[in-house]
């Protein structure tokens, strides 16, 4: 099913106002696309809350995007930057109806711990995947992130960006023509 709206979620230290973001939301005009913010960052604080609280964010998020856009939960695509399209994925996984995922910059492991992979949802995923990361990122190499992506049960997609890292600088349009485009195929 073709997605009918989008939600976006940010990193841990970023908010619905990030550069990114903003150009997905502008590029996909007229889709409806929700920026949210999580509670922590709703609340002034700077810490993440726990992964339960994060999840019930993404959820209530999700289904106030639906409303809002008259459409079916399973039309709804999700995602975001880092921890934000990690949370998303991990919902997804758990359950909420989608019709895809967009992971910007996906948190595989923590820079320099790659013995601490974040992928034990991977397995439940079943809708089609993007995966939009820079090819010198160390929260996930290139090779890292195709490797462990492949127990993704639905279709995956790998773009990288060379030689940008964790938030690339200046590809915002690359990044957004290619999350309108891969929508909209």
């Amino acid at each position: 099913m073709k997605p009918k709206a989008l939600l976006l979620a940010p990193g841990a230290g970023g908010d619905r106002t990030h550069h990114t973001l903003v150009a997905i939301a502008e590029a996909l005009a007229p889709m409806p696309v929700t920026r949210m913010d999580f509670p922590y960052r709703q609340a002034g604080r700077r810490a993440p809350d726990r992964a339960p609280v994060l999840l019930e964010a993404v959820r209530t998020e999700a289904a106030a995007t639906v409303s809002e856009a008259r459409c079916r939960p399973g039309s709804l695509a999700l995602g975001g930057r880092s921890m934000g399209g990690r949370i998303c994925s991990m919902a997804v996984a758990d359950g909420l109806k989608a019709a895809a995922l967009v992971l910007l910059s996906y948190p595989l492991h923590p820079p320099g711990k790659p013995e601490k992979l974040r992928i034990e949802h991977f397995e439940r995923i079943e809708v089609p995947c993007l995966f939009i990361s820079g090819t010198k990122d160390q929260f996930a190499m290139p090779e890292e992130l195709e490797r462990h992506s492949a127990a993704i049960a639905g279709p995956v997609t790998h773009v990288w960006i060379d030689g940008q890292g964790h938030d690339p600088r200046n590809r915002d349009d690359l990044i957004a023509t290619t999350v309108r485009q891969w929508l909209r195929g």
